[in-house]
């Protein structure tokens, strides 16, 4: 019995990595696409990586949806070595955005229904307009009872 122990030792199956699985992600990237060619050229591109699940181009919008087990900064690199100008999709729908005027928010080349996402748009809430409001607010129990 010692020398099959000793033999299965050699012949055991050895531990394999365990690889760590990718969540599933929706990554949407702005490339400039003009005819048909362009179009299945970024989604040929996009659709050859590893983990793909769907890819979706909305040429009007200048759009690239992908989604599956992906890298957002992987996906970027091969549509953009396509040799199309691309960069991540930096819209956000008009309806979350406080601010949709804010300086820098508003985009003319954007889609109709989204506007820019920088901070500025956003609610902040120590902004001193957010606290002059809520001085006079009714649901303040020190507001001033003469107004």
């Amino acid at each position: 019995m010692g020398y099959l122990d000793h033999i299965s030792d050699y012949c055991s199956v050895t531990k394999t990595k365990k690889h760590k699985r990718k969540n599933m992600e929706t990554v949407e990237i702005k490339v400039k696409m003009d005819c048909d060619g362009c179009e299945r050229k970024v989604k040929n591109a996009a659709s050859s990586l590893k983990g793909v699940k769907s890819v979706d181009v909305n040429r009007k919008q200048s759009r690239v949806t992908v989604k599956g087990y992906v890298e957002p900064k992987k996906v970027l690199k091969k549509v953009q070595s396509t040799g199309k100008k691309a960069e991540m999709w930096p819209y956000v729908p008009y309806n979350l955005v406080s601010y949709p005027y804010a300086p820098q928010a508003y985009d003319k080349k954007a889609p109709s229904g989204y506007v820019k996402n920088v901070p500025q748009a956003f609610h902040t809430p120590n902004s001193p307009s957010e606290r002059f409001d809520t001085i006079f607010s009714d649901e303040n129990p020190n507001a001033c009872l003469i107004m």
